[in-house]
């Protein structure tokens, strides 16, 4: 990755931790973090590869349809 890349990567983080924000629960955004945080394994590596096929829209979607069938 070049420096002006990694340069990039908190303005991008701080950007979809706004988004997640945004369109989760409390609960929902705990649950992702929780995700994301380091454990044994590879978090990251299982969330890209849940993921690897949904657009960002897909997510928030997702998130909403699971927001609806709590209530």
């Amino acid at each position: 990755m070049s420096e002006a890349a990694a340069a990039e990567i908190p303005k991008i983080m701080e950007k979809v931790f706004s988004i997640l924000k945004r369109e989760l629960s409390s609960e929902e955004y705990l649950i992702y973090l929780k995700t994301i945080t380091p454990m044994i394994g590879n978090a990251t590596a299982q969330l890209r590869d849940i993921t690897k096929k949904m657009s960002l829209e897909d997510v928030v979607q997702r998130a909403k349809k699971m927001e609806k069938t709590k209530a």
